[in-house]
């Protein structure tokens, strides 16, 4: 069976259920040796902030798609089945488009639409990934040790009656983001309650008046897309002002995080999420996995100088 994946979260579950063999296309987001037959307007460019939600919008106003399909490299593939999503056509190519495209082809594969709202979806997306490779199976175990994970931070927080923080995760610096779909339910399985999430629902321009009246005690900068490498480059714009009365900034705990254990629905990466936020939230109980500690950083680390200083 031949899959090509036009999502990083399909490919990211497929191959952390060690079912690589049957891929045979990804995007150029994937990390993955395999060919890419989705690539991006806006691919090796560096783009502000702003500049690219400008260069989306305008091409959302368009109906247009800001990504766009190799179809030579398509056409010689013949998929069996084709994974998609249709959460944000802005955050990926979406479902629309790639019928579009796998339209031109001589046989139409199955298409298997990703549709997560929160986390229970993104845990049974896996399921079906695993169930359209014919690894039923596979896809249980996986699950299930995924389960495990999530038990063990609840079981913690609660042995230990961890109250709850109050807390914030960015999903975009320029404009404000708030987070939402499955962010929300990261946030109250890590120990927190974001007030200004949108559960299961779209993230949405947040005013800053409304962070600094907020007040988060923890505040997560998470920009879609975005390492902490490429958000630090950034992040300086966050001290605008009200910055430094925030209780997160007060304390230090502002960090800088990989987008992909957060607006990257594979379910694995958004396990990870769980336990970095739960470490960021309760580190008195929890401790920052080593394998992940490259994935987030203090601002006070990043941007020792200027931190402090608002406009």
């Amino acid at each position: 069976m031949k899959a090509c994946s036009f999502v990083p979260a399909a490919t990211r579950m497929i191959y952390d259920m060690g079912l690589e063999e049957h891929l045979s296309g990804v995007t150029f987001e994937c990390v993955s040796d395999r060919p890419k037959i989705v690539h991006s307007i806006l691919e090796g460019n560096h783009y502000t902030s702003a500049e690219i939600d400008r260069v989306v919008s305008e091409y959302a106003a368009a109906d247009k798609s800001p990504y766009y399909v190799d179809m030579e490299l398509l056409q010689s593939i013949q998929p069996d089945v084709a994974f998609t999503q249709h959460v944000c056509d802005v955050c990926q190519i979406g479902t629309s488009y790639v019928e579009r495209a796998l339209g031109s082809l001589t046989r139409f594969p199955t298409v298997i639409p990703l549709v997560p709202r929160n986390l229970e979806d993104i845990l049974d997306n896996a399921l079906s990934v695993a169930e359209a490779l014919g690894q039923a199976d596979t896809g249980r175990a996986y699950v299930a040790g995924l389960k495990e994970r999530i038990a063990r931070v609840i079981d913690v927080l609660r042995s230990h009656g961890a109250p709850l923080r109050r807390v914030m995760v960015m999903e975009w610096m320029n404009p404000v983001y708030n987070c939402g779909h499955w962010i929300p339910y990261q946030i109250s399985i890590a120990g927190g309650v974001d007030m200004l999430s949108n559960p299961s629902g779209y993230s949405v321009v947040t005013s800053w008046e409304k962070v600094v009246q907020y007040n988060p005690e923890v505040l997560v900068i998470a920009p879609c897309g975005f390492d902490v490498a490429r958000a630090a480059q950034e992040v300086s714009q966050m001290t605008q002002s009200g910055w430094n009365d925030l209780q997160a900034v007060i304390h230090d705990r502002v960090y800088v995080a990989d987008a992909d254990m957060f607006t990257q629905p594979s379910a694995s990466t958004v396990i990870d999420g769980v336990e970095v936020l739960a470490s960021l939230f309760h580190p008195d109980i929890f401790e920052l996995p080593e394998s992940l500690r490259h994935k987030v950083s203090s601002l006070a680390n990043l941007l020792p100088t200027s931190i402090g200083t608002s406009r």
